[in-house]
């Protein structure tokens, strides 16, 4: 069976599309980060899958941009890890074997990547929300909202300026 021409177009877009996610959720395509720790410890990708704790096939999907998001917190904290600590064991095997134990073996939480982190009184959240609503519709919004989501409410009151 023949497959449609624009069905390859379809994907290009998609993988383009998720790159550019990568890039904005982790600084840059994790295929990028990826190859350059494949590259610097000489491993598989099997290897580094199995380091990592994902399947082979999703971490081939994560560097071609089939897939866009690394899944689990302690996924995300051993590739962090790894990257902090590779150049201390490239070019000696043994390093790199007992590096690659050593973060199979971590349980980190590295909950948001670090290229996303922003102060948390950042003025550009306001500025979105002052395009939704003025001060005082902000304010009734924050009213409202009070009881149930008080630091939701707090945030409203910020953009409103109160």
């Amino acid at each position: 069976m023949e497959i449609p021409w624009w069905e390859g177009c379809v994907e290009a877009d998609a993988v383009r599309r998720n790159r550019e996610l990568q890039r904005r959720f982790y600084g840059e395509p994790l295929g990028d980060r990826l190859r350059r720790l494949l590259a610097a410890l000489g491993v598989s990708q099997t290897v580094l899958a199995d380091t990592l704790g994902v399947s082979p096939p999703m971490l081939s999907q994560l560097m071609s941009g089939r897939r866009v998001k690394i899944g689990t917190p302690a996924v995300w904290g051993r590739l962090v890890m790894l990257e902090e600590r590779v150049g201390h064991a490239t070019g000696d095997r043994a390093a790199v074997v007992a590096l690659l134990a050593e973060v199979r073996a971590a349980e980190p939480r590295a909950e948001v990547p670090l290229a996303r982190r922003r102060p948390p009184d950042d003025d550009r959240s306001y500025e979105l929300l002052r395009t939704a609503a003025g001060p005082d519709e902000l304010a009734r919004a924050a009213d409202t909202l009070d009881g149930g989501f008080p630091s939701l409410a707090s945030l409203l009151r910020r953009a409103a300026g109160r």
